[in-house]
């Protein structure tokens, strides 16, 4: 990568001169100005040196899994820029007869966006080769506590990382043995030999507590000698590390330790006021569709337009949530008998032929048309246009303490989990998804999901 870059610099210089000298970009060269390309080739030397040697280039010559474009393209901007200083700096102290900064500065605009949009090019093309399963390592997870399965979040919620979790072990042989959605528990940790043989491993992710630190030690040495790479994760007590904060008292570390994931005032804020801005927006756009919608589900069966149902909401408040009526009017009583017959969780039940939709509710379920009233939610403040999925007060009744967790945020009309499959999630993968993006909001997330959803909604993928 780092003869690429010097590469790149050497045809930005070849191509500033040309802007320069021949295209005369932004401002004409004088007759007696003009200047041959040769003297220029030190400088573009010097330059390309200087820029891969810089300690924030050097760094993204390192395989590190999890960094972000923004973080390269701002590690790229810190070495043209010192290379920039640098070049001026000598032409300052060799005084030469021709020397054009403004084409250095040219040089320097081409060499950042080639290196920068390359780098974007490669992570497409890596992303896309991970989707289908090209280079993607077999992981297996050892301990599921409270860090293992910030572990498997991480992993499930970020496919581009190249990790697909194969499955699980766990020192308490019963948590072990219950599958998490689609990934399966092998059992007790003494099982590792077996899963080791039966299934290709690539990497083992070791969580298991301090307490079985020599535990730990023997599963690192019988990886060793079959050839699989290990990383272990410090427990620090079995707490999340996202929620650990790190002080200094004059040169002693201490550590402390945040309470369950949530959205500081700040961040709330802002999430709010994005929420607002985009359904003032929308709404005025949306309001002849919305009409004729409202009259075709009229038409269709009898019933009221609008569907309202009780959903829990941030930190268990109960809330009408509103959707577009796509059942008939006894949906809500065959809803358990649906449930014991098809032997579905009940935690998220989704039926692909759901005797219960009507006509038109088949196809506004698929597209996601019947949501759109969340809007209404969203603006009384009882949603977000992103987050978790809203659950009814009879599923959360059957959440595990760590799957409250995602009740610390507001419930989002979208969120992860509806680019991620929808309702072809399973509910414990849901949750991973979902604690996730408490744990990790950002506006630039919350852009993200906003315009990936449109594509999922139109491909009509998990809706149903």
């Amino acid at each position: 990568m780092p003869f690429i870059d010097f590469g790149l610099v050497l045809i930005s210089f070849g191509a500033a001169y040309v802007l320069r000298y021949d295209v005369q970009l932004i401002r004409a060269v004088g007759e007696f100005n003009t200047s041959p390309f040769l003297p220029y080739i030190p400088y573009a030397l010097i330059y390309g040196l200087w820029l891969v040697l810089t300690p924030p280039v050097v760094r993204l010559y390192r395989v590190q899994r999890g960094r972000s474009w923004l973080e390269e393209a701002y590690a790229v901007a810190n070495g043209v820029t010192n290379a920039t200083v640098v070049v001026m700096a000598v032409s300052f102290l060799l005084q030469p007869l021709v020397f054009s900064r403004l084409m250095i500065l040219e040089a320097t605009i081409l060499s950042a966006l080639l290196m920068i949009g390359l780098r974007l090019i490669h992570r497409t093309l890596q992303s896309t080769l991970r989707q289908r399963g090209i280079g993607v390592e077999r992981v297996l997870i050892v301990g599921v506590g409270e860090v293992g399965r910030a572990v498997m979040r991480n992993i499930v919620a970020r496919p581009d990382l190249g990790y697909r979790i194969v499955g699980y072990l766990d020192d308490d042989p019963e948590r072990g043995s219950v599958d998490t959605g689609r990934i399966r528990g092998f059992g007790s940790v003494d099982q590792l030999h077996n899963v080791l043989f039966d299934h290709e491993i690539d990497l083992i992710i070791v969580t298991l507590p301090w307490v079985a630190r020599n535990k730990t030690a023997e599963i690192v040495a019988e990886c060793a000698q079959q050839g699989i790479q290990t990383r272990v994760v410090p427990d620090l007590f079995q707490l999340n590390l996202s929620r650990v904060r790190v002080e200094n008292l004059a040169g002693i570390p201490l550590l402390g330790f945040l309470g369950e994931p949530k959205l500081s005032d700040t961040k709330r804020l802002v999430k709010r006021t994005l929420d607002v801005l985009i359904t003032l927006l929308a709404l005025p756009i949306l309001a002849i569709p919305l009409l004729i919608i409202a009259l075709v589900i009229r038409l269709d069966s009898p019933g009221p337009v609008l569907f309202r149902h009780r959903r829990v909401g941030e930190n268990g408040c109960e809330f009408d949530l509103f959707k577009f009526r796509s059942m008939y009017v006894d949906a809500d009583k065959r809803h358990h008998d649906l449930i014991r017959e098809t032997g579905s969780d009940p935690r998220h039940f989704k039926m692909k032929d759901d005797p219960r939709r009507t006509a038109v509710g088949k196809w506004i379920r698929r597209l996601s048309i019947d949501e759109l009233p969340n809007l209404l939610n969203v603006l009384r403040g009882e949603m977000s246009l992103v987050g978790p999925r809203a659950p009814t007060p009879a599923e959360v009744a059957l959440y595990e303490p760590w799957q409250r967790q995602r009740l610390n945020t507001l419930p989002g009309v979208t969120g992860l989990w509806q680019v991620s499959g929808r309702s072809d999630v399973p509910f414990e993968e849901m949750c991973l998804l979902d604690i996730y993006y408490i744990e990790n909001w950002s506006l630039v997330m919350d852009v993200q999901i906003i315009l990936r959803t449109l594509p999922h909604v139109l491909m009509g993928s998990g809706a149903y």
